[in-house]
């Protein structure tokens, strides 16, 4: 009897366990899914994205030529294509920005149909790794972690350089005692030289 009571907890906290998940997890999105507004497509597939661990940025819209408003609008992950450099020769030429795209194809697209937003297109995979834990602040962790390379990477270079000066002393402290060696070894032999002529 008491097994069977101790199954019966364990079923039951697997099935809160369980309720509890699917209630605090995002769904998927999916074609078909519908939206009141575009507004509302967007905050979904951004809390989509968070949870996921990727950043969406809003990409290409559509807009209808009677009335000149959105009619569809591509949520894309914000890795999405690739940076193209555009060489402007009237302006100075600066440092350029380390581009963060990747050619990532993950994306939303929702169009309006009968008043409402609906999933049209969905493309799940990404290109690249996701950030595991969802969180919002996974753009500033890699900025402080780039920064800690780039410290780390000139505390590098400064202990190679310090690491060459310190060999070329070492080969000069080397010669000089080679140098030291030859001409004590010649001082030595010419007075056993000279004892012997005496």
């Amino acid at each position: 009897m008491d097994l069977e009571a101790v199954a019966e907890t364990v079923e039951n906290s697997n099935d809160q366990i369980s309720a509890a998940f699917e209630s605090s997890s995002i769904g998927e999105p999916n074609v078909g899914m519908e939206f009141e507004s575009e507004e509302a497509a967007k905050n979904f597939y951004e809390k989509y994205a968070k949870h996921e661990g990727f950043v969406v940025r809003l990409d290409r819209c559509h807009r209808s030529e009677v009335d000149n408003r959105i009619i569809s609008r591509r949520f894309s992950c914000n890795k999405q294509g690739f940076h193209v450099r555009v060489r402007n020769k009237t302006k100075p030429v600066h440092k350029p920005r380390t581009s963060i795209r990747e050619g990532c194809e993950a994306m939303m697209l929702v169009k309006v149909k009968c008043g409402k937003w609906v999933v049209t297109k969905f493309v799940k995979e990404h290109s690249h790794l996701l950030n595991a834990s969802g969180s919002p602040s996974y753009s500033k962790m890699i900025e402080s972690k780039d920064r800690i390379i780039q410290q780390l990477t000139k505390e590098l270079e400064y202990r190679d350089r310090l690491c060459q000066q310190y060999r070329r002393q070492l080969f000069s402290l080397l010669e000089t005692v080679e140098e030291q060696t030859e001409s004590l070894s010649k001082n030595v032999e010419l007075v056993v030289n000279n004892i012997r002529n005496l």
